[in-house]
């Protein structure tokens, strides 16, 4: 059994729809793990710790330095499940030498937190986890790319249901990509640009094989993808399911749809296609992927705790561990 420590791991926005479930994955993988769930509302902060115990409420001010928490309050990570726009939380957690995760960044928002890495590389570990699902959908790629010597193209894709908008935060952040970037970020033979109308990728066929409008997302995904495997093509796109076209009783679902292409372990040369099928809402299996990231910086799984240093999940997580865990908690994983 692993270490376990002493001192409660913060989860700021912990009463928000991503908190919850984060800190409920965390108490199912580690019962004895201490958390404290920092929210502005201590009420609702302090009925969810009652019910997960070996927890406490914690009343947070994103505006103060010291988040509005006692001097002599110890913690073992920071979690930070919504945008701060002050970055004083990342601002705590490098003062103390904790453990520290950005969930709510895009790819064009990385600049601020990049440089208070800068100025104090070796003050602790910074994790981005802007991710689709909590990075839980580049590491499945990444496992999934084990089938080819050589990957020539990455073309990942969510299939929310129309209906699956999430929470406060996760709305927020969707409306701020809306108002700051007309574009996305991808990789395009080898090169790096922003995407014009000439690189709009055509309908996506989810698991059912119902073909949906696609739109391009500028998620670090791409980044981590196309860095790991070396494909000179990666793209992420997301298409919105009508909520008309769910079968009747069925309840909210979404899926990952990853196509790879190139060339296969046995010389061949030719596409894969995995389907991740989810038959719950997309900030569930959000938090999965902030809990299994938890687990790994904290040391309490996959290796000694994580050093200081700037982090995307795949250097941290073994992509098939990764795979692993979301079976466990409920994923369909089916090679199409």
């Amino acid at each position: 059994m692993s270490h376990v420590t002493k001192k409660p791991v913060l989860i700021l926005g912990g009463s928000g729809v991503v908190g919850r479930h984060t800190a409920k994955t965390l108490r199912r993988l580690h019962p004895d793990l201490p958390l404290a769930i920092g929210a502005r509302d201590l009420d609702r902060a302090g009925a969810l710790a009652k019910e997960l115990g070996h927890a406490t409420a914690a009343k947070i001010d994103l505006d103060r330095p010291d988040l509005g928490l006692p001097a002599d309050a110890a913690f073992s990570a920071v979690v930070t499940l919504l945008k701060d726009e002050t970055l004083n939380s990342a601002k705590y957690a490098q003062s103390r030498g904790l453990p520290y995760i950005a969930f709510s960044d895009w790819i064009f928002e990385m600049g601020p937190l990049v440089a208070r890495y800068v100025h104090a590389p070796a003050s602790a570990p910074i994790l981005f986890l802007g991710h689709i699902l909590g990075g839980t959908s580049t590491l499945s790629t990444l496992h999934f790319a084990k089938e080819l010597r050589r990957v020539d193209s990455i073309e990942l894709a969510v299939v929310l249901d129309e209906d699956d908008v999430g929470g406060p935060s996760a709305q927020g952040d969707f409306e701020r990509v809306e108002k700051a970037v007309s574009s996305y970020l991808l990789r395009k033979e080898g090169k790096w640009h922003w995407a014009t109308e000439a690189d709009a990728r055509g309908p996506i066929k989810d698991a059912a094989g119902a073909e949906l409008a696609a739109r391009g997302l500028s998620v670090f995904d791409t980044l981590s993808l196309a860095t790991a495997t070396g494909a000179p093509s990666v793209r992420v796109d997301m298409a919105i399911r009508p909520k008309a076209s769910r079968a009747p009783g069925k309840g909210i679902s979404h899926e990952i749809i990853v196509e790879l292409h190139g060339e296969k372990n046995d010389g061949t040369v030719g596409t894969i296609r995995h389907e991740i099928v989810y038959g719950i809402g997309h900030s569930e299996s959000s938090a999965w992927g902030a809990a299994l990231a938890v687990e790994r910086l904290l040391g309490l799984a996959g290796g000694p705790p994580v050093e200081a240093g700037l982090h995307f999940p795949e250097r941290l997580l073994d992509p098939a561990y990764v795979v692993e865990r979301i079976k466990e908690f409920g994923a369909r994983v089916k090679r199409a």
